[in-house]
């Protein structure tokens, strides 16, 4: 079985959405420090990344903030967290999340979350990082990009194998599980790549 030692969670901004939101996120926080898991996240200090943050340091965790340096009065860059890297920009961000992680994890979020997703994806597709992604669909909320993928397939805009790039969890409480779960990839995937 997998350890996972490191993960990164792709989570919003906005601190006004519904509770069940937040309510997820703190157990998915909670989870992955008593496995005792290093959390990386977007650095933001309210909504759900702030939610995350708080949680992990409330559990004794070890959570690592990324942002970049002209993000920190948009997103408020947390103050607390153990570990702080600030980019140069948004592509630095993005490429420092998958630095030495075993897994990323994608929560409900907005353009940002769908955008981080779908790059993981992407370099997934090519081979460039082979860890799993896991996506919480909590009360369906991401059913429409699932539809969108499944309808990329049935156009030959993807593969039936590229479905298997993601897992998705419903329960916050099998984050572990939904990872663990996961289809094995490697560098090799880009020998598919092209449909």
């Amino acid at each position: 079985m997998q350890e996972i030692k490191k993960v990164c969670v792709y989570c919003a901004s906005s601190d006004k959405v519904d509770p069940k939101y937040f309510e997820a996120t703190e157990i998915i926080a909670k989870t992955l420090v008593q496995n005792s898991t290093t959390v990386v996240y977007g650095g933001g200090a309210i909504g759900l990344m702030g939610k995350l943050a708080d949680t992990v340091l409330a559990e004794n965790g070890h959570i690592v903030g990324i942002m970049p340096h002209f993000m920190k009065e948009v997103e408020y860059h947390h103050k607390d967290v153990n570990e702080f890297i600030f980019t140069a920009d948004m592509h630095e961000r993005k490429k420092q999340f998958m630095v030495g992680v075993d897994a990323l994890i994608t929560l409900p979020g907005g353009c940002g979350t769908f955008e981080e997703f779908m790059e993981a994806i992407t370099l997934k597709r090519l081979g460039i990082f082979t860890k799993p992604i896991v996506l919480l669909n909590l009360d369906g909320y991401y059913d429409p990009l699932l539809a969108m993928m499944n309808q990329a397939v049935e156009n030959n805009f993807l593969s039936e194998k590229h479905l298997e790039m993601w897992n998705v969890f419903e329960d916050p409480k099998d984050v572990l599980k939904a990872i663990q779960e996961s289809t094995p990839w490697s560098k090799d995937a880009i020998k598919f790549a092209q449909v």
